[in-house]
């Protein structure tokens, strides 16, 4: 079973002597014989883009429902990236839907450069198949046939679908419904194969963890937080952990964001939105290394 556990770090830590280890195990890193910094970064990819369909859903769905006044004939929506566009998709009801709204945005996602264009029209085959995946995927979640997803008070299952090169995926996750909360966990992967059929589909993190930001009781900032994964997670954090963080680590004024694994510390920072990976093997020298340091102070 995966274990989900939360740290939050206070702004009252020593930052600077924190940034020194982080460095050092940069450092030390570089000299081992493969760099899983680089060997992650396909995850850091894929989570930034979950990041940017996600982004276009959120600013999308308040900007078609300003400008398109028949609720009745909307059947649902999706999003997607298109070379540097991101865009959120609306489709009709109809048993054969159309597009019925295509709201697009650049990368600053700035409500007013935003394109509203509310002509009818056929899917591309690139939202065909992205409505299919997550027509297939929204049955699953809903008949729940094999009990494998959870649901929670307070949450909404968030679905995405994607298609990065030859791949087709959607993955949900769980969304919070209270403001000042960051869900991470209860989240799930579904894979495809070419013609849009479901293939696998499995569980990414086993429990939940609701993370409220802001000031503690005492009234520190907090300026990060962490949680673990065990094996069947993963080694390296998930690309809904990169998602999830990029959504919300400026309302959360987070630092940094760690994700600890048996192999690895995963350093997600926050303000540049890059991930540094270190072996525990690192780790645990420069913690030896504080130690023989301490004790010599101590003499």
């Amino acid at each position: 079973m995966t274990m989900l556990t939360v740290t939050k770090i206070n702004r009252h830590h020593n930052m600077n002597k924190t940034l020194t280890i982080i460095l050092t195990l940069i450092t030390l890193s570089v000299f081992g014989q493969k760099n899983p910094t680089e060997e992650a970064q396909p995850i850091v990819d894929e989570g930034k883009l979950l990041y940017k369909s996600e982004m276009a859903s959120w600013y999308g769905t308040d900007l078609f429902l300003e400008n398109y006044k028949n609720r009745e004939n909307i059947g649902g929506y999706f999003s997607y990236t298109d070379n540097d566009t991101a865009k959120c998709i609306f489709f009709s009801k109809a048993e054969n839907p159309k597009v019925i709204g295509t709201i697009s945005f650049d990368s600053t996602y700035n409500v007013k450069a935003a394109k509203t264009d509310l002509t009818e029209r056929d899917f591309t085959q690139t939202e065909n198949d992205l409505f299919q995946i997550r027509t297939i995927a929204l049955e699953e979640l809903n008949t729940n046939s094999d009990g494998l997803f959870k649901f929670y008070k307070n949450t909404n299952p968030n679905i995405i679908p994607l298609i990065n090169g030859q791949e087709k995926k959607v993955y949900i996750f769980t969304g919070p419904q209270q403001s000042g909360v960051v869900i991470f966990g209860n989240d799930y992967l579904m894979t495809f194969d070419k013609n849009n059929k479901l293939l696998t589909k499995k569980q990414l993190h086993k429990n939940i963890i609701p993370i409220e930001y802001g000031k503690t009781e005492d009234g520190k900032e907090v300026v990060g937080a962490m949680h673990s994964h065990l094996p069947e997670t993963g080694d390296f954090i998930t690309a809904t952990d990169i998602c999830t963080l990029m959504l919300y680590e400026k309302f959360a004024k987070w630092e940094t964001y760690n994700v600890v694994s048996e192999k690895y510390l995963n350093i997600w920072n926050c303000e540049t939105d890059q991930l540094t990976v270190i072996s525990m093997d690192a780790v645990e020298k420069i913690n030896k290394d504080q130690e023989k340091r301490k004790k010599k102070k101590n003499k």
